[in-house]
């Protein structure tokens, strides 16, 4: 009978990092509360319609974030750039919301 030790357990090999898994997460947040937000702007402004015109800038948005990312929704690694945008885009709608109402 042979015996072969346990092989030590290795780092995710998934994740880039601490960080950047609180960048996904972060990401992952911001992504479907700032396409509600789109929504929510458009039915403020124009009603009924301005809402079907939210979803498609919703769209939108997924479709631009998707192309800052190499083709990915969430990759390994966001970088800093995207996340910028998106969180200040995030800030703005809110208070676009917050004035609006």
């Amino acid at each position: 009978m042979t015996y072969q030790p346990a092989q030590p357990a290795e780092g995710n090999s998934v994740s880039a990092g601490g960080a950047s898994d609180v960048k996904t997460f972060v990401a992952a947040a911001l992504l479907p509360f700032s396409a509600g937000l789109l929504v929510l702007v458009g039915a403020l402004l124009i009603g009924v319609f301005g809402g079907l015109l939210g979803v498609v800038a919703a769209i939108f948005g997924a479709i631009w974030w998707r192309s800052l990312n190499g083709k990915k929704m969430f990759p390994r690694d966001i970088a800093k750039g995207p996340m910028i945008g998106l969180s200040v885009a995030s800030v703005l709608l809110v208070l676009l919301v917050v004035l609006m109402v």
